[in-house]
C-alpha cells in the first residue's frame, strides 16, 4: 500500500539549513525580485515575464501567495539569513501522478557560482521527500541549459527514461528532459 502524498501547507513554510534560509516572498522584496528576474538568463530558461519590473514582481508575489493559500505551490526566496533574496526555489505537483513533485529554481546573476542553487535544491528536495512524502522529486530542464544540468547532477538528480515534455513558453516550443532525485547510498 502506498502512502498518500501530504497536501501542500496553506501557511508559510520556512526552511533553514546548508547555510540558507528559504522563506516566503514579501512586499519588501519587490525591488530585489524585479532585479533578480529582469535577467536574460532567467528569461531564457523560465516562463517568467520579460521584462520583469516592480509591477511584474507585485503580480508574481500575489500569485505565489494565492497558490500557497490554495495548497497548489510553494515559492521561497533563497536567502543566507532570512534577509535579502538571492534567488528562488519553488515546488509544485508534477502531472498525472500527484505524488510527484517538481522543483524549479533560479538564482540572480550577481549570486551565481556560489553553490546557492544546489543547496536550495537540496533543502527543497529534502522537504518534498520528507514532509510532503513525494513518490518522485523531479526537475524539468532543457538539454541546452548546461548550468541547470550541472546543478541537477551535483544535487543527486539523474536523467529518467520519461518521455520528453513539450511546453509552449512565451511563444516558443520548449522540450524538457525529466530528472529524478536519486539519494546517494
Amino acid at each position: 500500500m502506498q502512502t498518500p502524498p501530504s497536501d501542500f501547507p496553506a501557511e508559510p513554510v520556512r526552511l533553514e539549513g546548508q547555510g540558507l534560509v528559504l522563506r516566503e516572498w514579501g512586499e519588501s522584496d519587490l525591488p530585489v525580485l524585479a532585479e533578480l528576474y529582469d535577467d536574460p538568463e532567467i528569461s531564457r530558461w523560465t516562463p517568467v515575464a520579460s521584462p520583469f519590473d516592480e509591477a511584474a514582481a507585485r503580480a508574481y508575489v500575489a500569485s505565489a501567495r494565492e497558490a500557497r493559500c490554495a495548497c497548489r505551490r510553494i515559492q521561497w526566496a533563497v536567502t543566507t539569513d532570512g534577509g535579502e533574496p538571492l534567488g528562488e526555489v519553488l515546488l509544485f505537483r508534477a502531472g498525472p501522478d500527484d505524488r510527484d513533485i517538481e522543483i524549479a529554481y533560479g538564482i540572480g546573476s550577481r549570486f551565481r557560482r556560489r553553490g546557492l542553487a544546489g543547496r536550495a535544491l537540496g533543502l527543497a528536495t529534502h522537504y518534498a521527500s520528507g514532509r510532503l512524502r513525494a513518490r518522485r522529486v523531479l526537475l524539468r530542464i532543457e538539454a541546452d541549459n548546461l548550468a541547470s544540468t550541472a546543478v541537477a547532477r551535483s544535487a543527486g538528480f539523474r536523467l529518467t527514461g520519461d518521455a520528453l515534455l513539450v511546453r509552449e513558453v512565451k511563444g516558443r516550443r520548449v522540450v524538457l528532459r525529466t530528472w529524478c532525485h536519486r539519494p546517494s547510498r
